[in-house]
């Protein structure tokens, strides 16, 4: 599977939309609830949202990408709903973060020039052990009033 999947593109000269992109997470992960807590703390735009796996508006993603269907990963989502929408998935995703987070975070870039298998396969070892060392929640964590125009249901 490639890194990025896009739908087809808008055709010449049509408007195209670019709405602030969307990182799916595991709602219930201890891990990634506190991953996307450091997100919000670390995010000097201040556009990036976010939407639990098991949420409505990650059903529209995955209806709109089908071999999503069975992905438990993060997922960033570039122009979610727009004629130039493309997903991220896994070691991916995590990489789509820190471009969208830049600064020093951009030197984890580096790790692009590891091969995506191998990077898959790493964040699927870390994702199998994330509940046992990380724990979970019995429902996803309800957001900060704050930053909760933030996260689409």
């Amino acid at each position: 599977m490639s890194e990025t999947h896009d739908r087809s593109p808008a055709p010449t000269g049509a408007p195209t939309r670019q709405d602030p992109p969307v990182l799916l997470y595991d709602g219930v992960c201890g891990f990634c609830n506190g991953a996307v807590q450091a997100i919000l703390r670390l995010d000097r735009h201040g556009s990036l949202r976010f939407a639990a796996l098991d949420s409505d508006f990650a059903r529209g993603v995955i209806d709109r990408h089908p071999f999503l269907a069975d992905v438990d990963s993060v997922v960033f989502v570039d122009d979610p709903g727009g004629p130039d929408e493309q997903v991220a998935v896994k070691s991916a995703a995590a990489l789509r973060v820190t471009d969208y987070l830049g600064g020093p975070w951009r030197a984890l870039r580096a790790a692009a020039v590891i091969p995506a298998p191998v990077r898959d396969r790493l964040y699927d070892g870390f994702a199998r052990i994330r509940y046992r060392i990380f724990g979970t929640h019995d429902t996803c964590p309800i957001p900060a009033p704050e930053v909760r125009a933030r996260f689409l249901g």
